[in-house]
């Protein structure tokens, strides 16, 4: 059990239909690194990035936004251009996408989990990068996916 938590951070509406998110997410990534969103998220509680999947319009087949960002201690300022989300408790299996980040070992998790037949509940979904995700070389990114 995943205890609610807020994030901030900046956002976009994708969908894995026609390979869409392999285009919006990486350039989420862009943004958020050559803006220094990081730097410009208020009350952070740690520097790990949360990239945070939620608002589906059904399954991970169909839209859904994409939140990149961190953990904040409420969701009383938010920035002009970013959005607040308040991720409910809920259980959470865990797994963990570890190698090169360069190697596209998130993405390949990824498939493990929408093809492992898991019974989602497709309200949030998200990946941590904290210290262990450093190193791109030799990261561990934990996926915590939403179970019903």
């Amino acid at each position: 059990m995943v205890q609610k938590f807020n994030v901030i951070g900046i956002s976009v509406r994708t969908t894995n239909e026609n390979g869409q998110s392999g285009t919006d997410i990486p350039a989420l990534w862009n943004q958020f690194i050559s803006e220094g969103i990081l730097s410009k998220i208020p009350n952070k509680v740690s520097e790990d990035i949360f990239c945070v999947y939620t608002d589906y319009e059904k399954d991970h087949t169909r839209p859904y936004t994409t939140i990149l960002g961190c953990r904040v201690e409420n969701l009383d300022t938010i920035p002009d251009g970013m959005t607040g989300k308040t991720i409910e408790s809920a259980v959470y299996e865990k797994f963990i996408a570890s190698g090169n980040l360069n190697d596209g070992i998130v993405f390949n998790k990824w498939l493990e989990i929408w093809n492992s037949g898991l019974n989602r509940s497709f309200t949030a979904d998200y990946e941590v990068y904290g210290a262990k995700a450093q190193n791109p070389a030799a990261a561990a990114v934990d996926i915590f996916i939403a179970i019903s």
